[in-house]
């Protein structure tokens, strides 16, 4: 009964909402979130493209025999295309969460409103909305017009990111692109704002989980290489414990190889003596 309840004034709430204008249910990103987003994912581009160690050779011949120098990939301008072609393309990545505030409510992972109702769908609970089932997991109007805006901006501010590129990159391209070109004189408020989280958040949970499972791999990377040092360790002083042995033996018998091999040549002589 309780978790009908609750159903029931979600709807209500919801269509409340919506009956007071598609203005206020639907809060579309402004110039600050897009820049944010797009500084965001195209740092998260660049430090993946970076870890390679790929060269580009460019020795075509076409002029000369020595040719241009092979080009590190992370320094070429083919890298830059790449990340710029689409950057965008992960803003689709990203899911609304209603409620959450400012530019918070733009994150990757399930929101809670939608982690929680499907968790009751799941229960068998029937759920009534004016949205479709099949439309709860589609890309929101919102998230949509972030990603339209984003290609815009890239196309817009092309040469001041490349600038950014192909310079020292020490300056933080958040504060570069958004703070110093795109928003410089405006509102860079949203800038600032950073989702702590709470307990029973759905992309808090998803992003603590890879998190995790990313130091699992590197404990078990860590926990192999240690086998791996202790047999080649146990190889070694089984090898050095044969060795000894042969030695001690030999010194049981009381004699060494050398002493061996003159009583050999004695009894030799002794017995062609007695022929």
């Amino acid at each position: 009964m309780n978790v009908f309840m609750c159903v029931v004034l979600f709807l209500v709430s919801a269509t409340a909402a919506s009956k007071s204008g598609d203005d206020e249910w639907v809060h579309l990103p402004n110039k600050c979130e897009v820049c944010k987003f797009l500084s965001i994912e195209m740092k998260s581009a660049f430090e993946e493209t970076g870890k390679t160690k790929e060269v580009i050779e460019t020795n075509y011949h076409f002029l000369d025999d020595k040719g241009a120098p092979p080009i590190k990939y992370v320094k070429s301008d083919i890298r830059f295309i790449e990340v710029m072609e689409n950057v965008c393309s992960r803003i689709m990545q990203y899911n609304l969460h209603k409620e959450r505030v400012g530019s918070n409510r733009f994150a990757k992972g399930m929101s809670e409103t939608f982690s929680t109702l499907h968790n009751l769908v799941n229960k068998g609970v029937k759920v009534v909305m004016d949205i479709p089932y099949e439309l709860w997991n589609e890309t929101s109007a919102e998230v949509a017009d972030l990603k339209k805006q984003c290609d815009v901006m890239v196309e817009q501010y092309e040469e001041v990111i490349e600038d950014w590129y192909k310079g020292s990159q020490e300056e933080d391209l958040t504060t570069y692109l958004c703070e110093k070109h795109v928003l410089k004189g405006q509102d860079t408020d949203c800038l600032k704002e950073k989702w702590s989280g709470k307990k029973g958040d759905a992309a808090a949970i998803a992003e603590d989980k890879k998190k995790k499972k990313g130091k699992k791999k590197k404990g078990k990377d860590s926990e192999d290489e240690q086998k791996k040092e202790k047999k080649v360790k146990k190889k070694k002083k089984s090898k050095l414990t044969d060795t000894e042995t042969s030695k001690r033996k030999t010194e049981e018998a009381g004699y060494t190889s050398d002493e061996e091999e003159i009583q050999k040549k004695v009894t030799l002589n002794q017995d062609k003596t007695e022929l």
